[in-house]
């Protein structure tokens, strides 16, 4: 995972996100003659970082995969100069239009290669986008007249809601002037987190343990991610909610102690599920642990899983695999 260390379209969307990525009046990028252009200036503080905008950015690169679709979910494809670091596969609704954006490269760019971009707007997904040894920290681009914005998953603190998600994709909107996209989108995502809701009604939540990666220690989702959220609008309950952190090490111990009912396991990278299925399956202290005797496994794209646009459609794809009766 692009963020942390080296290592099913959302089929409930695909009608909103197929209109907002088809050809459309491009955003107001310039202001009105003898005038600001309409809903500008715009200030927005962003994870501590107060940013007024004149004019919607022009020249914006995305780094991270799940912040590239929520730029193509409001349609702005030709608003982006550059994208850099997928953790799976696109979207199907969003490969057109992202096969029309320069990849940078195939994970973090260089300074180098950013600043030749020419960006006036920088999108990170996770903290390490904006990396400051590297020479990406967000004072760097800075002062070199570059404006960002940090998913919010990744501010300092607080957790992560579905509310947040929603405050996002409008910020980015109202930031790139297409408010109005922003608003049809958050409408449509809370129809379909509703409709999910409504089917679990009076489920019993399962016990659930995400099995990111790790051997010696299991790196799972913690209490403080979207992820969480994710588990437990989808009837489940998170066995490692206490970790007060996105994602983070747990111990094997910890795990049996615990007996999740049913693990969840992260799809991307090298690693296949089929090879982390076998490493649990074969690990003799996880015998019995019930998900594992029982061999029920759910499967997420790592890029359903994050805070991006595909999260009111993962809900219900993992309701599914929770509560395959309803």
């Amino acid at each position: 995972m692009s963020w942390r260390r080296p290592l099913l379209p959302a089929l409930a969307l695909v009608p909103l996100l197929a209109a907002c990525s088809s050809p459309a009046t491009p955003p107001a990028s310039a202001a009105k003659p003898g005038g600001a252009a309409p809903g500008f200036p715009y200030t927005v503080d962003n994870c501590g970082v107060t940013t007024t905008y004149q004019a919607p950015p022009k020249r914006a690169v995305t780094m991270n995969q799940h912040v590239t679709e929520v730029m193509l979910a409001l349609g702005l494809e030709k608003s982006l100069v550059g994208t850099a670091y997928l953790d799976d596969t696109i979207l199907p609704a969003y490969k057109k239009a992202y096969d029309t954006v320069p990849v940078l490269a195939k994970e973090y760019p260089s300074k180098e290669a950013l600043l030749a971009a020419n960006p006036d707007f920088v999108y990170g997904g996770y903290t390490s986008a904006f990396d400051a040894k590297d020479g990406r920290g967000r004072d760097d681009l800075k002062r070199s007249g570059i404006a960002t914005r940090l998913n919010t998953e990744y501010c300092p603190s607080g957790s992560t809601s579905i509310d947040d998600l929603y405050r996002e994709v409008r910020e980015l909107g109202r930031t790139f002037g297409v408010p109005d996209r922003a608003e049809t989108w958050t409408r449509e995502a809370r129809a379909t987190v509703a409709a999910t809701e409504k089917r679990l009604k009076a489920v019993k939540p399962v016990s659930v343990f995400v099995y990111d990666s790790g051997d010696k220690t299991a790196f799972t989702a913690g209490g403080k991610g979207i992820g969480n959220e994710l588990i437990t609008r989808a009837g489940g309950r998170n066995v490692f909610a206490d970790l007060g952190k996105a994602f983070g090490d747990a111990t094997w111990e910890q795990v049996v102690d615990r007996k999740p009912e049913v693990v969840v396991i992260y799809d991307y990278g090298s690693t296949t599920v089929e090879q982390k299925k076998k490493r649990l399956l074969d690990d003799p202290a996880l015998k019995d642990v019930p998900a594992i005797k029982n061999r029920r496994f759910a499967v997420m794209p790592l890029s359903d899983t994050v805070l991006g646009v595909r999260v009111p459609a993962a809900v219900d794809k993992l309701a599914a695999q929770l509560h395959p009766a309803r």
